[in-house]
């Protein structure tokens, strides 16, 4: 029997606590870590800035005579110094900015680069490193020109056959380094190397047969693509809509990454190929998929090379672009709206470029320096933030891609 007495209430139960919500800390380091990353890019190109403006001083032969007396008279190096290196990047600056002639060419040479950028960014997202876009856009510019001087259409449809010839060459040539990831365990990078010597090594014989060298020429180039099949540009300018075109392929590459199943596969699989075959995904056929859509917007450059910038084919159409994408889409940090900026950065400093060497006779190679030191301190992010003392990004970020989470 219990010792209660019969007529006492029983103790009521007391009410369970509430579970304590969750911190929001985690939910804000995902939605603005893509801010760090953005801080990151621009402490980087400031950091390349720096070391463009030391070179700019060792190299300028009216400067280096006055850190001869420096500690007698400083002001005068650096007075000199100053003198000397504000007067390049302003002229940089001029170069790429400073009307609309100089807006117009910055444009048409990060049209190429974006697209370009986005085939390797979206390399990336799905975990594969795209070292072929120079192959793919040759292969893309092949295919567009041959459509473009044997094909006779209308107007139109001239250019949008061409467009799409560019797209499938580019796209088919980046599938076989997918496809042999997929089935042979090939590493893309080999592959992709080795497949940008095939495509260069393919033109450059195609341009001393009947296929693509024109008639009465002993050199190796192609006859001019139809007007037909040219794409419209600005009168007075070298400005086309392939920069619209660009434009329209960063939104695509948004769309198919962060709006449709396809994309979701993708990323799935860039972060974790062995969670993603778990889940039912196919990553072999992630791979090969990523590496078409990849191989295609690589071709889309070389058909802006082809159809709106350069016109005939020779075997230095696509210059180095393809690599010069690589540096693109490390500065975007693999995102389409970052390449997009990133392509119109490196378009501006080659379009400035010539501008600076005319206008200060500095060194036109100094626009190199810049690209690559920006790459430097992009794939070195530790000591960029170590420099400007910028937090690192906590557990809570995304990972993008394995081998890309910085």
């Amino acid at each position: 029997m219990s010792d209660q007495p019969p007529d006492a209430t029983p103790a009521p139960t007391p009410a369970p606590a509430p579970a304590p919500s969750p911190s929001p800390a985690p939910v804000r380091s995902a939605r603005f870590s893509w801010v760090r990353e953005l801080i990151v890019s621009l402490a980087a190109v400031l950091l390349a800035l720096v070391v463009g403006a030391v070179l700019i001083i060792i190299s300028d032969q009216n400067v280096l005579p006055t850190f001869t007396y420096f500690f007698s008279r400083p002001a005068d190096a650096l007075i000199a110094s100053w003198t000397a290196v504000s007067e390049a990047y302003l002229a940089l600056l001029q170069g790429a900015l400073g009307g609309w002639r100089p807006i117009s060419e910055t444009l048409t040479l990060a049209s190429p680069l974006i697209c370009g950028g986005l085939a390797v960014s979206l390399a990336f997202r799905a975990g594969l490193f795209n070292i072929g876009a120079q192959g793919q856009l040759i292969v893309g510019a092949l295919c567009a020109g041959w459509v473009g001087f044997t094909w006779h259409l209308p107007i139109v449809l001239h250019v949008i056959a061409a467009v799409v010839a560019g797209i499938l060459g580019g796209a088919l040539w980046g599938a076989i380094a997918g496809f042999l990831k997929a089935r042979a365990g090939a590493h893309e990078v080999i592959t992709t190397i080795m497949l940008n010597y095939v495509g260069l090594y393919l033109l450059q014989w195609l341009l001393t047969t009947d296929v693509l060298q024109r008639p009465g020429r002993d050199d190796s180039i192609s006859p001019v693509v139809d007007s037909s099949a040219q794409f419209l540009n600005v009168p007075g300018t070298r400005l086309h809509i392939g920069f619209l075109v660009a434009i329209l392929a960063a939104v695509a590459v948004w769309w198919i990454l962060s709006r449709s199943t396809i994309g979701f596969e993708l990323r799935a699989v860039g972060a974790n190929p062995e969670a993603a075959r778990t889940a039912g995904m196919s990553v072999g056929r992630s791979y090969t998929l990523a590496m078409l859509i990849a191989g295609g917007l690589a071709g889309l450059a070389g058909v802006q090379q082809v159809l709106g910038t350069d016109l005939p084919l020779t075997d230095g159409i696509a210059g180095s672009v393809g690599f010069d994408a690589i540096t693109v889409a490390l500065l975007g940090r693999a995102t389409p709206l970052g390449t997009v900026v990133a392509g119109l950065l490196f378009g501006a400093l080659s379009a400035g470029g010539l501008q600076m060497q005319l206008a200060t006779q500095t060194p036109l190679t100094l626009t190199t320096v810049l690209q690559a030191t920006i790459v430097l301190f992009i794939a070195a992010p530790a000591l960029v933030r170590a420099i400007f003392r910028i937090r690192a990004q906590g557990a809570g970020g995304t990972v993008l891609a394995k081998g890309w989470n910085a």
